[in-house]
């Protein structure tokens, strides 16, 4: 045997970790071992191992996943490690701050401080007429939504360029809920100018990405104006759930789905600006 190869046990001594954690990082193939004995099969290591396995107990800690861990061992130096760690470690904070916001939201809730929440919103009602839209709907789960809703208006408002312009400010139909788990769909619209024309694009240019035209009746949305701020998740959630309430409270029914009606430029506006309303058709 190879004077350099150290048995498990020695390996391990030297590592400071433990026979059972070598062996799964070998089975999760981060850390194989230098050589394994055919006959026993006996797992030799080499010392300069040592600190690539602390390397991996130590990011293990982090409930890093492996596919993560493994980007970092395999950096081509440490420089290249440090950035994809913090890389990591920014997408870890922006979780947990969410998570922490919701915590705070469902503690409301609970707590039986839901009107108060309620009452930050003021709930108006609008008639909007008829409108000629072109849409396009996908499944999305949450995470996934705000980059799909960007990219989806920004084709719909490209079409409608060429159908006569846009009339009326883009907005999202939830067909259904769009959770973590729940996967909508959700419908990105776009009111056009000339149907006609909005069709013809569909047909020649929106088979790829299922672009739908159709009118939509005249109805009535009750609504209340949020913040880009308050667009984010959980935020967004004690805005809907304040119309809703104001629905029932004021004897009226929900006629249609859901939706956010994106009225400003979003680029431009900053966190506390107005950007959005999250409206339910009524009657």
């Amino acid at each position: 045997m190879d004077d350099q190869l150290l048995t498990i046990g020695a390996f391990a001594a030297r590592a400071r970790l433990s026979a059972k954690a070598l062996r799964l990082y070998d089975r999760l193939g981060l850390l194989p071992p230098a050589q394994v004995d055919e006959a026993s099969g006996y797992r030799y290591y080499r010392a300069e191992q040592v600190e690539r396995a602390r390397l991996v107990a130590l990011l293990r800690q982090l409930d890093m996943p492996l596919a993560r861990i493994a980007e970092v061992v395999e950096a081509p130096d440490g420089a290249a490690a440090a950035d994809r760690l913090a890389a990591y470690w920014a997408d870890v904070e922006a979780r947990v701050a969410g998570q922490r916001t919701l915590a705070e939201y469902l503690r409301g809730r609970l707590s039986g401080r839901s009107s108060e929440m309620y009452g930050k919103f003021v709930i108006e009602t609008v008639d909007v007429p008829e409108q000629v839209v072109i849409s396009e709907a996908r499944h999305v789960l949450a995470g996934e939504l705000p980059a799909w809703i960007g990219a989806s208006l920004g084709r719909l408002e490209a079409a409608a360029r060429e159908c006569g312009g846009v009339t009326a400010p883009p907005f999202v139909v939830y067909h259904a809920e769009v959770s973590t788990e729940s996967d909508g769909p959700a419908e990105s619209c776009v009111p056009v100018a000339d149907e006609a024309a909005a069709r013809a694009w569909a047909e020649q240019h929106g088979r790829g990405w299922e672009t739908k035209v159709s009118v939509r009746p005249a109805q009535r949305l009750a609504y209340t104006r949020i913040t880009k701020a308050q667009v984010a998740h959980p935020q967004i959630l004690a805005a809907f759930e304040a119309v809703e309430e104001w629905i029932e409270g004021e004897g009226l029914k929900q006629a249609g789905p859901c939706r956010e009606v994106y009225f400003a430029d979003w680029d431009a506006a900053g966190a506390q600006d107005p950007v959005c309303d999250v409206a339910f058709p009524v009657k």
